[in-house]
């Protein structure tokens, strides 16, 4: 199996040595699409399989959401890769340039960061838009996605090489994983560092857990999405509710779900009720501070120092009260995972000085959490969320996927 891999890492080193102008890039990706539009049929067919099996091995609810197929869904990847087509090529560009007194002339020039390892779970989407990313910026890809979504995962991979191949591209640019065998992981971590250059996980904590302790080759990810929603003291009570609202309950299987509610203790008995009744109205359950249960007039579970460090991605939500912003702020740092985490208040000052000092990947002011998304930020989709200290941070989309050298020249400047 540890030589299966070595030919599938050897196949991707060639195909990345291989570049490729924007208009062949474009050229593919549009093939795709149309592929993906002609074999829709095949496609819910695919994922109907990994649906039967997944409700046979009694799979979690909030597992199985992510990992169906409809219409709405194929038109949704379809419109991620025309958007990333619409993009720049992030390669091949000068993105500093300067003469030095000593007479070199020196560029800054963004080229790819070789072969990308992506291992994931659950969502079948991930598939088109990390081989749609890292193919247009230039990389090429092994994709190692969960066993819940295999016949998905494998149909768009598939789908993807075939329209390499009418393109006559290196196929091996996109390389999908097709067996099942738990010990993969294992080795892509630990026996592939001469060939992969950065491992990206996407998944639950115990992937990434696992990745972060084993892996070999250099990551870029996150541990979990334990992301705060905090409502100051000078917050619009509209603003407020509609943020909560949808920062919660939009979707609450994804990494940038509000799992913890903060309120300055100013605003509990006139923000408490309409806040979150709100949310227990639409089934979402609540665990507070003994100011919330004081206050609040719906059901209410007391809250464990457990509960501030707990990403639920499920209908349940962690309320606290706070005496000020620099306690919100400070729990946030202690608790939080550096994912993303949001301000609500009218005060700009107030904002600023949260804005400028929690140490999220993603600081946002009045706006729902669930804006984390490279989609959202106008990168044509994402290959994950980095919480790394070192960038890239937050989205991981074209434009992070891509390196840099530097280029020098001069008419034959030697060193004194």
């Amino acid at each position: 199996m540890s030589n299966l891999l070595k030919k599938i890492g050897k196949k991707s080193k060639k195909a990345f040595s291989t570049q490729l102008k924007t208009k062949k890039k474009n050229k593919v990706l549009k093939d795709y699409l149309h592929l993906i539009s002609k074999n829709k049929k095949l496609i819910l067919n695919e994922n109907l399989k990994d649906i039967k099996i997944a409700s046979k091995i009694k799979l979690k609810d909030n597992l199985v959401k992510r990992l169906v197929l409809n219409n709405a869904k194929i038109l949704d990847i379809i419109n991620s890769i025309k958007s990333i087509i619409r993009l720049k090529d992030p390669t091949n560009i000068v993105l500093e340039k300067w003469k030095r007194p000593n007479g070199l002339n020196i560029s800054k020039v963004s080229i790819p960061i070789g072969v990308i390892g992506v291992i994931y779970e659950s969502r079948p989407n991930v598939t088109s838009d990390i081989a749609s990313l890292c193919f247009k910026s230039g990389n090429s890809v092994i994709l190692k996605g969960g066993s819940e979504a295999f016949y998905s995962n494998r149909i768009l991979s598939k789908l993807f090489r075939e329209s390499l191949k009418k393109n006559k591209v290196d196929q091996n640019f996109v390389q999908f994983i097709d067996f099942k065998k738990k010990k993969i992981v294992d080795l892509l971590l630990t026996k592939m560092n001469n060939f992969i250059d950065v491992i990206i996980p996407r998944g639950g904590k115990s992937l990434v857990k696992k990745v972060q302790k084993i892996s070999s080759i250099p990551l870029i990810g996150h541990l979990e999405g334990l992301c705060h929603s905090y409502v100051d003291k000078d917050a619009n009570l509209s603003i407020a509710k509609k943020v909560i609202y949808n920062a919660k309950m939009r979707n609450t299987a994804i990494c940038g779900a509000t799992e913890t509610i903060l309120l300055h203790e100013k605003i509990v008995k006139k923000l408490v009720n309409p806040l979150l009744k709100n949310l227990e109205n639409s089934g979402c359950k609540i665990i507070g501070d003994n100011k919330i249960i004081k206050f609040y007039h719906g059901k209410v579970q007391k809250a464990s120092i457990k509960d501030w460090s707990k990403e639920y991605l499920l209908p349940v939500v962690s309320v606290k009260t706070v005496k000020n912003l620099d306690e919100a702020i400070n729990h946030i740092n202690k608790y939080g995972t550096m994912h993303t985490d949001s301000i609500i208040t009218q005060n700009k000052q107030t904002a600023r000085k949260f804005l400028k000092e929690v140490k999220s990947s993603i600081a946002m002011h009045n706006t729902s959490t669930q804006f984390a998304d490279g989609g959202e930020f106008g990168f044509g989709g994402e290959v994950g969320i980095s919480t790394n200290t070192l960038p890239p941070r937050g989205p991981v989309g074209l434009n992070q996927l891509v390196s840099y050298k530097y280029q020098v020249s001069s008419n034959g400047k030697i060193r004194k």
